[in-house]
């Protein structure tokens, strides 16, 4: 299989980023959007073409999908380790093309309609480009260095677009508050990746991933506090993936940058950029696998668990659509961890790892049509709050149809997309952990009643009077949610179990129809309860705030956990270790520096009369040396 072409597929969204941020100034609105969905077009193309080469034609040897590498040497460091630029193609990182690529292009075509008549209209497309390059050249990348490298470019990527209507104080704090979460993190990432090199001497995934290979056999060689050193590094690692995917404890940036333009929204914070976190997990998979029996990947699955339902229980609450949109996903994301978490190795035992890529692509497809739904919506009414919507169905029903059966797919619902993956998963964790299936599948039902909430909600409801009428959304905006909502209905008929697997041999997957059934009862349960608490307008909702009082409050607020952080970095890092430590280099240090220098200056003062330059003062002081010393010679004599 020839991989010379499959650069081509970051390259061009780059040359689209360069052209129109060098040009921005030159090149019409109208003309920068073409110029971007052309380029995603023609990348778009060359995934799916890369997609049918390797899963159909060239791929597979023996039964077995190869790993593909094609990659020249940047830096080395010894005879092993060595940084090295180039492509990786095996079936997550085709996956992932595909999901990034689909995505991509529908945001371009949705954005040409929703960010018309923007000042930014250009940049936007421009950082969109950026973005875009950022996450292929990720998802490409042959080591953890250069997968390092395009996660700092995806983060700062996030931090332009979250942070796109730079003239509003909200958005600007969201992207320093999402950089600087994120940051925290990769740290983290950082150090885990400095301690699998110096350990394994290879940054090499191919080398890391090998079962058989020295790189994880010889694992034992260090410990520290009952761990080993890969064990410690690969929790490391996590901790960078736990930051951009908006895990537990480190989620706070998530909700905070729907700020940014609805689109960003669908794109980075909805099917691509929060899910490289799983993807990275992912990648390193028989490394979780294999180190220590398993130890960092159960700290993967109770990660995730706890996230999801976390996260689920504050959707509930939350009254901004598109937050409610970010827990959800949050939520989400927290099933595919649980799924990697859950999941072995060989054969069938490896279905929670199927489960989790499946669930990350069909999630990718629903989600993006769930975001650019309420794009649609907020662009109708001119609000996030469902206070402020209802009854839209009349006014938006290719809105209404698309959004409907994104929510279905969420919820479960089969033959949906969601139905498929998260059914999966669940079965996965239920062959492992009993504990964390019955968290799943009580996720799945708040899951259902959330998202139906949200749509009751905005297209059924109370009859709101507006002050404008709302109209459906251009062409430019429905055709992408028409395409989406396709892919929701279909997507979950991919034999996704013969292409994607942890041992790359593919097996026959096959519908454990009482956990299934179980799932669905579940699912349709939650939707059930929104159908009697929001389709028709009544107190239900209000009186049952009233009965769960305070936790209703607390979960309101997010658990208080952005107050959390605000106290501790406030009142303890700023307060009792910033300005102690501050005082101390204002006073001690800068004041020792300031002694010796105003102590130089005085000496100065008061000797630079001897260097006066005049013959006078010099013959003056020769003289006055010459009686001083003539004086001394007689004083000794004399005694």
């Amino acid at each position: 299989m020839n991989l010379n072409y499959i650069i081509l597929i970051p390259i061009i969204p780059l040359a689209v980023f360069l052209l129109l941020g060098i040009f921005n100034q030159k090149i019409k609105p109208g003309v920068s959007g073409y110029v971007g969905v052309l380029g995603l077009t023609v990348s778009a193309i060359l995934s799916f073409y890369t997609a049918y080469q390797y899963f159909f034609a060239h791929g597979k040897v023996d039964g077995v999908y190869q790993t593909l590498v094609s990659k020249t040497t940047w830096m080395n460091f010894t005879d092993t380790l060595s940084i090295d630029m180039g492509v990786l193609i095996d079936p997550i990182s085709v996956m992932m093309l595909i999901v990034v690529s689909v995505v991509s292009l529908m945001v371009h075509i949705y954005s040409r309609g929703y960010m018309k008549g923007d000042a930014g209209y250009t940049k936007f497309f421009a950082f969109l480009g950026l973005f875009t390059f950022s996450m292929f050249g990720l998802v490409l990348a042959t080591n953890l260095f250069q997968i390092y490298i395009f996660w700092e470019l995806v983060g700062v990527s996030s931090y332009l677009l979250i942070g796109y209507y730079y003239t509003k104080p909200s958005a600007v704090a969201a992207a320093k508050k999402a950089f600087i979460v994120t940051r925290f993190a990769d740290l983290g990432f950082l150090i885990g990746i400095l301690t699998v090199g110096y350990y394994t001497g290879t940054f090499d995934f191919e080398t890391l991933n090998n079962p058989e290979g020295s790189a994880i056999l010889n694992w034992a060689s260090t410990s520290f506090m009952g761990l080993s050193a890969l064990t410690w590094a690969l929790i490391l690692i996590f901790i960078g993936g736990a930051g951009k995917s908006a895990m537990f404890p480190l989620h706070i940036w998530l909700p905070d940058a729907m700020e940014g333009p609805t689109p960003v929204s669908a794109l980075i914070h909805a099917a691509t950029m929060v899910v490289a976190g799983v993807y990275l997990v992912a990648r390193l998979f028989p490394m979780y696998y294999f180190v220590e029996h398993g130890f960092a990947l159960n700290i993967v699955a109770v990660v995730g668990a706890f996230s999801s339902l976390f996260a689920a229980i504050i959707a509930i609450t939350q009254t901004d659509i598109k937050r409610v949109l970010a827990f959800s996903t949050m939520s989400q994301l927290g099933y595919m961890m649980l799924g990697l978490g859950v999941s072995g190795y060989e054969g069938h035992d490896g279905v929670g790892y199927m489960a989790s890529m499946f669930h990350l692509f069909t999630h990718a497809m629903f989600k993006a049509l769930l975001f650019l739904g309420a794009g649609s919506v907020i662009h109708a009414v001119h609000s996030n709050y469902l206070k402020d919507m209802g009854s839209l169905r009349k006014h938006m029903p290719i809105t209404n149809i698309t959004f409907l059966i994104a929510a279905l797919a969420i919820a479960g619902v089969p033959p949906l997309a969601g139905f498929w993956s998260k059914d999966e998963i669940l079965v996965a964790a239920f062959e492992h952990n009993k504990l964390i299936y019955f968290v799943g599948l009580f996720v799945a039902g708040l899951t259902a009643f959330y998202m139906f909430r949200l749509y009751f909600g905005i297209f059924w409801g109370k009859d709101t009077k507006y002050k404008h009428a709302p109209h459906e959304s251009p062409l430019s905006m429905t055709f992408p949610l028409i395409v989406l909502a396709v892919l929701s209905v279909v997507g979950g008929f991919v034999p996704f179990s013969e292409f994607v697997t942890p041992d790359k041999v593919g097996f026959e997957a096959h519908l454990n129809y009482p956990l299934a059934g179980v799932a669905v009862l579940v699912g349709v349960i939650g939707i059930a309860l929104a159908w009697v608490f929001y389709k028709k307008e009544n107190n239900l909702s209000d009186r049952l705030v009233k009965v769960f009082g305070m936790f209703y409050k607390w979960t309101y607020n997010k658990f208080y956990f952005d107050e959390i952080y605000l106290f501790v970095t406030k009142k303890i890092l700023f307060k009792r270790v910033s300005a102690p430590a501050a005082w101390f280099d204002r006073h001690v240090v800068d004041g020792t520096m300031n002694v010796i220098g105003n102590s130089t200056v005085s000496a100065s003062k008061k000797i630079k009369g001897m260097q006066s330059g005049k013959i006078q003062d010099y013959a003056f002081a020769f003289i006055g040396g010459v009686v001083v010393i003539a004086l001394v010679f007689i004083y000794l004599w004399t005694v």
